[in-house]
């Protein structure tokens, strides 16, 4: 149940507190989430990176998603492959912003995390990006525009990434 902290190199106010936390459900999915870290780092936003799993560690998972908000975080980014209950956990234990990222864990390739990630019931909602590493860096540009909607500086960073894509 290792819990890291990532500090990207961005502005004084985003080097106070994390913003985005990043959960993962196994030790093992940590290659392909620290894709989302790389992305926000990119963006001079701060992340927290846990490890916590819907089945193995019940509590802490819940315990980590009722008290992010206290942390300052204000998206959240669940990946987990396999019945991939993760994601959903985290969206019923806080009201943060939940984007949940299957993984191809299994011999299904991702398509069982894929449904059990996108088919939540009304009320419990996660935001579901694409399988692997395109949904992880997905899921941190998608954060990336929800922080951009109350802060003017990532709003600019963003409009600048978005001309420098324009012009490729």
């Amino acid at each position: 149940m290792a819990s890291v902290k990532s500090r990207s190199k961005g502005s004084a106010k985003s080097a106070a507190r994390p913003r985005v936390g990043i959960v993962m459900g196994s030790e093992s999915d940590r290659p392909i989430m620290e894709e989302a870290v790389k992305i926000l780092a990119e963006f001079g936003i701060d992340s927290e990176v846990a490890v916590r799993s819907a089945h193995r560690t019940p509590e802490a998972a819940a315990a980590w998603a009722r008290e992010a908000s206290s942390r300052g975080l204000q998206v959240l980014i669940a990946g987990a492959g396999g019945a991939a209950h993760l994601a959903g956990a985290i969206a019923a234990n806080s009201g943060l912003p939940v984007l949940g990222v299957p993984l191809a864990s299994s011999p299904l390739g991702g398509f069982d995390a894929l449904l059990s990630t996108v088919q939540m019931p009304p009320g419990v909602p996660v935001g579901t990006l694409g399988v692997g590493s395109w949904g992880a860096r997905n899921a941190a540009h998608l954060a990336v525009r929800i922080l951009a909607l109350s802060d003017p500086a990532v709003a600019r960073r963003l409009e600048q990434h978005r001309a420098r894509l324009a012009g490729r």
